[in-house]
């Protein structure tokens, strides 16, 4: 079969014909129709993980109906429709057994640790697999895991987003951005969407923004000048690029959920501003499996919608990630299995 693998840091991915993977006793084959190209992919080429184990199939974003299981597989059987955790938690400690997996500190990343998702067929643990309804199309099953269960778990489970609350969301146009304002629309909140592409903005009306804000060092005004007095929630999913401007576009008690950080550097952190208006600031990893259940869920019911323009095949996979870093696409970057073997 088909498959792209990253063999030396920074040199492009290169595509080789493997074997289908044979399952572990804990180990399920999924067949793929699609998978996503996450940010952190091309941060992991570029060099930014260290603990990288290469050569490595790059990866993370899995979904699909079940190949082959392993002897001691009990949850699930040949066909059933399944995505995937980003990674392959250990399930004893503290935060496995809260339901908290994404915290694990044992945890395995597909695509740096374990060989990812970059071919039709992924071997993964049973541990990592959730059902999917049957009503969910396919790029909705593979963004579950490390798009719109990432942002449901930032914005809901860290932020508590309630109906009416005012969020801005920054790299609105990404395959994060544009996807998280289709989970705070669905949650009910009122979206300001940034973005440094301004030939984004009448798309990001259109899927769901009611405000668009171009990032600028007057962000926090503009923000302010649109909403009154600031928003309640920030998805900060940029970095040091549009940190500072978000945190001062907090209302009075509000908070910022970090997701992103697209170049991994230092960022200023003005105190004051918290200490004066109470303000918070909090990190948010991954997703669990209950947040993908809700969020599946809420897809297969039709509240929320998801955006993957842009598709491509695995022979495209390096002029794909150029693309992405040069802003030329909206939404997430889906490569397509169909064609390939």
């Amino acid at each position: 079969m088909d498959t792209a693998v990253l063999k030396n840091l920074n040199t492009d991915l290169i595509i080789e014909d493997r074997e289908i993977p044979v399952p572990g006793p804990q180990d399920v084959i999924v067949k793929q129709d699609m998978t996503g190209i996450c940010y952190r992919d091309i941060l992991t080429k570029e060099g930014y993980f260290p603990r990288v184990k290469l050569p490595i199939v790059p990866g993370h974003e899995i979904a699909g109906h079940v190949h082959e299981v392993g002897s001691d597989v009990k949850k699930f059987r040949k066909g059933d429709y399944v995505a995937s955790l980003i990674y392959e938690p250990c399930g004893k400690c503290e935060f496995c057994l809260s339901g908290r997996e994404n915290l694990c500190p044992h945890k395995k990343t597909y695509g740096e640790a374990k060989d990812g998702a970059y071919s039709r067929y992924v071997r993964v643990s049973e541990k990592s697999l959730v059902k999917v309804p049957s009503e969910v199309p396919s790029e909705a099953a593979v963004m579950a895991a490390c798009v719109t269960g990432m942002i449901y778990h930032a914005i809901k489970v860290i932020g508590k987003i309630e109906e009416g609350d005012k969020i801005l969301i920054t790299g609105s146009g990404g395959g994060v951005g544009s996807n998280a304002i289709k989970v705070a629309k669905a949650l009910g909140a009122e979206v300001i969407a940034e973005t440094s592409s301004p030939w984004k903005e009448e798309n990001l009306r259109k899927i769901g923004a009611d405000h668009v804000v171009t990032m600028s060092d007057h962000l926090s005004r503009d923000v302010k000048s649109t909403t009154g007095d600031g928003v309640h929630l920030v998805l900060e999913t940029v970095g040091i690029a549009t940190f500072e401007q978000s945190l001062r576009s907090l209302r009075t008690s509000g908070k910022m959920i970090v997701i992103g950080n697209l170049r991994p550097e230092p960022v200023s952190l003005p105190l004051g501003i918290i200490i004066l208006k109470g303000n918070s600031i909090h990190g948010s990893i991954s997703s669990t499996k209950d947040d993908m259940k809700k969020v599946l869920d809420m897809t297969a019911s039709g509240r929320l919608g998801h955006v993957s323009d842009t598709h491509t095949d695995l022979n495209g996979i390096n002029a794909a990630y150029g693309m992405i870093k040069e802003k030329k696409v909206l939404g997430r970057v889906l490569i397509d299995f169909q064609d390939n073997k």
